[in-house]
């Protein structure tokens, strides 16, 4: 693109508080800083930027939300007819899958933090929706369209302290140069900006290194998370029912496992996960997926029915021992940036939540101090010590035994563990490391078997290029790729002839192809108007040499109620 000069000087406004990202922990944040604004009687500026078309159209989770934040930041919302809270959960059914048949656990077997009594069934792009129209309402401004790409610092400052972001030129072409339509981005600055981008977020990512943030923890890890959402037919419909599965078609080394949320509607909701630290190039988790559905336990419900929507992300898994440094010079880390997701209890929106208002109790206090542009330590210092601590703390283990140990006996003793840290508020295992990151776990090719996967049915099971349609995934076909591979050369050398181009197979949207013509060099395409930016590339890539960025703003999914 033109040099830096040349380009026409930004614009910039200025906040109390930047926001990146309108998930649940941005909004709570930005809801949150208002009501101790208007509490207070002061003026508080506040702006949440989100780089989805709308708020909630890249918003992907299961979901099923424990109430608890939603409790403390909007007290009333059990009398709110707009709220999207519907479906209490009315039913838990944990399944073990085998090839042919499915065995149901008892409930009584599992640790009370795993009962689903008292959550909700809900699209978490519709509660994403309804806070911010709570947080308008409350005066934050949103700008959806809006993608954040770039950290702005103080470069005169000693500690380089963050003092706001700016978005992304518009009207850019493939070449890189300024199109007819061009528009320079926005600086938007603040005395404190909260990252909220969801997991690996790009951002934060360049945060985490710039500043060390996870010199002291262990390496990040991850799983990738695929749904549908489905409507079924009404006498397969069972309201509230909540069941998760693990076992096939995944072997016992591979982590993993499913759910099926039956919301309201006769819509029911159907996910597979799969830990990204899985050693075979030649796993497709799009396929484990739709293998999945036509064991005959779970095909009968969705027999007859329709698919409405289909999507994927990246599922941060780490947990306590993952979680880096979540505050620096100017900022903080919030929600699934940070890593506050609960693996077995598959939530993370309430701990999001959690963080975003803790984190805004901390700035507010700063800012009434009259700092700016700091270090939030009471943050960090006080997060561990909070539900949101309490609540991953004992779970710490259950990860790294099913790493370890494999599906039986991991998710065995990680049971086990979970009823001692319940009960006695200790673990026989004191806090387990999670080992080496995902993308040190594939094995060559030549070590492993290839997996003859089935042909989709058309029925229950579908292939990449239908199900990327009904994601409603949207990239002007002119726009600069976002998928940075930083050296093509070593792609072809290691990712191609040493792990046979697992990026084929472990991207859910047939990103990434591999085409193989005649004698010449196969050749690495990159069909980047695909992507759902679910980030797996930047985590599972062998040699890290793919780095996800940003896109035009507004480009990606628009997920109408995931």
């Amino acid at each position: 693109m033109a040099e830096a000069e040349a380009q026409p000087e930004r614009e910039s406004m200025e906040f109390d508080v930047v926001i990146v990202g309108a998930g649940p922990a941005g909004l709570s944040a930005a809801i949150r800083l208002k009501q101790l604004s208007m509490e207070a009687g002061d003026e508080l500026s506040v702006v949440v930027l989100e780089k989805g078309s709308e708020v909630g159209a890249h918003t992907l989770s299961g979901a099923v939300v424990d109430p608890i934040a939603v409790d403390r930041l909007l007290p009333d919302w059990r009398e709110d007819e707009t709220s999207p809270f519907k479906t209490p959960v009315t039913k838990d059914k944990f399944i073990v899958m085998g090839p042919a048949g499915a065995l149901r656990l008892p409930n009584f077997m599992m640790p009370p933090l795993m009962n689903n009594h008292g959550s909700y069934i809900v699209s978490l792009g519709n509660v994403c929706r309804w806070l911010a129209a709570k947080a308008e309402e409350l005066g934050v401004e949103i700008y959806p369209g809006f993608a954040a790409a770039e950290v702005l610092y103080d470069d005169e400052d000693d500690e380089n302290r963050v003092i706001g972001v700016a978005t992304g030129d518009m009207g850019v072409t493939r070449s890189g140069e300024p199109g007819p339509n061009y528009m320079r981005g926005m600086a938007l600055l603040g005395k404190y900006v909260f990252f909220s981008e969801g997991v690996r977020g790009s951002l934060a990512k360049e945060l985490i290194a710039k500043y060390e943030l996870d010199k002291d923890c262990d390496p990040a890890k991850f799983g990738i998370g695929l749904k549908e959402l489905w409507q079924v037919a009404p006498e397969k419909h069972q309201p509230g029912l909540v069941q998760h599965s693990f076992g096939w078609p995944l072997d016992s080394k591979i982590g993993g496992g499913s759910f099926l949320y039956h919301l309201e509607d006769n819509q029911v909701a159907v996910g597979f996960v799969l830990h990204l630290n899985y050693k075979n190039p030649y796993l497709s988790p799009f396929d484990e997926f739709q293998r999945f559905k036509m064991h005959p336990a779970i095909r009968e419900t969705f027999e007859g029915g329709k698919r409405i929507s289909y999507g994927a992300r990246a599922i941060s898994e780490g947990g306590w021992q993952s979680v880096p440094k979540v505050a620096f010079p100017g900022g903080v880390l919030l929600g699934c940036s940070a890593g506050f997701l609960n693996v077995p209890r598959v939530k993370g929106t309430h701990n999001a939540m959690l963080s975003g208002m803790l984190a805004a109790e901390k700035a507010f206090a700063a800012l009434k101090a009259g700092r700016a542009n700091d270090e939030l330590i009471e943050f960090e210092n006080e997060w561990r010590d909070s539900d949101i601590g309490k609540d991953l703390k004992k779970v710490r283990n259950v990860k790294p035994l099913w790493s370890k140990l494999g599906t039986w006996i991991g998710i065995g003793l990680g049971g086990l563990d979970m009823w001692t840290n319940t009960l006695f508020g200790f673990s026989f295992f004191g806090t387990l490391s999670h080992g080496k990151p995902d993308y040190k776990t594939l094995k060559p090719a030549a070590e492993c078997k290839p997996i003859d996967y089935p042909k989709p049915d058309g029925i229950v099971s579908f292939d990449k290029l239908s199900s990327v349609f009904l994601s409603n995934t949207n990239h002007e076909e002119d726009q600069p790729i976002h998928l940075e591979v930083k050296d093509p050369e070593l792609q072809k050398t290691s990712e191609h002839d040493i792990y046979a181009g697992p990026s084929n197979r472990y991207c859910p949207a047939g990103v990434y192809e591999w085409i193989e013509e005649g004698e010449g060099a196969p050749i690495f395409q990159i069909n980047s108007q695909n992507c759902v930016h679910c980030k797996t590339c930047d985590i599972k890539d062998p040699n890290q040499n793919i780095t996800w960025t940003v896109p035009e703003g507004g480009s990606g999914p628009n997920y109408p109620n995931m």
